[in-house]
């Protein structure tokens, strides 16, 4: 039986953290993928991004792999002819893929001697998809004229009714607050303007009879830019804010509750100056906190032919979609596919003791109203568009679907398409 009284944590990261400028950048340049194909009539089927990104002291390093439209090819100034390796591959045009980083940077807020959007330098390696790779993405083996995953792994999906957003207690908490301090940096709101975009957050949640009832632990490490100020007088500043972050969801702050606002001090010196990022250090941030499995693989950087992403979307859509729609207070869902390998593995159901139906019609329910094949999951929730650097930060979940597609996956559109496929497994 699970525990009913305990305490639980989970920790968030702002955009200025060095793994999430890496993250964004990566981001941003499947965006700039997929934004390019759209402008040059490349069928964004056709799209391959698997970019990896490294930053520290005015250093940034973009690696990877990579199927592009002409227009990010690299050509001879003299005869506009493409620019070819020893192999005959086209070259990448890295200017483009330059000043994508730069913008991402600059959007975060980084102008220091150490880390500057203008003057860091940004070796680009990215080169041409293995063909190896392409041609079990391209050629399902078990679904003709489909595409087969792009590598083998298991995804996880989670919903549960803690927050308004269906998302776990202590990860929606950490990524409120450091949201309203990164809105309040950017608008340059009183002492808030002397933020830092590097921040981290950790919120400790009683859970009462299986339920969150109140913050018992508060930490927070921000960068900030006056050199003055003490740990004293980041409280000052951030407090506010984060009492404003935990009414959203309608927590209340235990009596005797820890905070730790910059415990060690100053935090001056941050983001890729202080300590180098790499793209996908930070999964358990992007998703559910720990308050859930992962499937061990990163989203940032990859196109949704991976299904480290797309799969891992469809799971928390299904997930979502299943409590929203009453079946369940709290549902797991694992995928699992091979690659190049169409459909799916294996589909599994937990709905942790809270389940009005059974994990089995769940299961059967969840084939019937989606297609969880890498080609459905793009198609039922619009994929192949530009819409992943806002996903970079701040969470992949939990997140408002938008008017331009972004977070298609947070819909609540299947409920009942799946109250009429239970009753019918019933």
């Amino acid at each position: 039986m699970a525990r009913k009284n305990y305490l639980f944590t989970s920790e968030s990261v702002s955009e200025g953290h060095p793994d999430k400028v890496c993250d964004r950048i990566s981001d941003e340049i499947v965006d700039l993928v997929y934004r390019e194909a759209k402008k040059s009539g490349m069928d964004p089927w056709k799209v391959r991004v698997a970019c990896e990104t490294l930053a520290t002291t005015n250093r940034v390093v973009i690696a990877g792999e990579v199927r592009v439209p002409e227009s990010l090819l690299k050509r001879d100034k003299q005869s506009g002819e493409f620019v070819k390796d020893s192999k005959g591959n086209p070259l990448i045009n890295p200017s483009r893929f330059r000043s994508a980083a730069r913008r991402a940077i600059r959007a975060i807020g980084y102008e220091q001697d150490g880390f500057h959007w203008r003057t860091v330098k940004i070796d680009v390696l990215l080169h041409g998809q293995s063909p190896d790779i392409g041609q079990g993405v391209d050629n399902a083996a078990d679904r003709q004229g489909e595409e087969g995953a792009g590598d083998q792994g298991i995804m996880f999906g989670y919903a549960c009714r803690e927050t308004p957003d269906l998302m776990p207690a202590p990860i929606y908490y950490s990524h409120k607050i450091l949201q309203l301090l990164a809105d309040a940096r950017k608008s340059g709101e009183g002492d808030a303007a002397n933020l830092g975009p590097d921040a981290k957050a950790q919120v400790t949640v009683r859970y009462v009879d299986g339920k969150p009832s109140e913050v018992t632990e508060i930490v927070l490490s921000t960068q900030h830019l006056d050199v003055s100020w003490d740990s004293r007088k980041v409280r000052a500043v951030v407090e506010p804010y984060i009492h404003e972050a935990l009414l959203s969801g309608g927590i209340k702050v235990s009596s005797d509750c820890n905070w730790y606002i910059n415990p060690t001090g100053k935090f001056v010196i941050g983001g890729p100056d202080g300590d180098a990022g790499l793209t996908g250090r930070k999964i358990i941030v992007d998703t559910y906190g720990g308050a859930a499995p992962h499937g061990g693989g990163a989203f940032s950087g990859k196109d949704t032919t991976k299904v480290d992403r797309s799969a891992a979307y469809a799971a928390r859509y299904l997930a979502k979609n299943v409590v929203s729609a009453n079946l369940a207070e709290r549902c797991t869902i694992q995928l699992s596919y091979a690659i190049g390998v169409a459909q799916p593995l294996s589909v599994y159901v937990d709905l942790h003791g809270t389940g009005r139906v059974s994990e089995e019609e769940v299961e059967i329910a969840i084939r019937e109203v989606m297609d969880l094949s890498p080609s459905g999951i793009r198609r039922h929730l619009d994929l192949n568009r530009a819409i992943y650097a806002k996903t970079a930060a701040y969470g992949h979940f939990g997140r408002k679907a938008s008017r331009d597609g972004s977070f298609s996956w947070e819909r609540t559109d299947l409920v009942k398409a799946l109250k009429q496929a239970v009753a019918k497994a019933a």
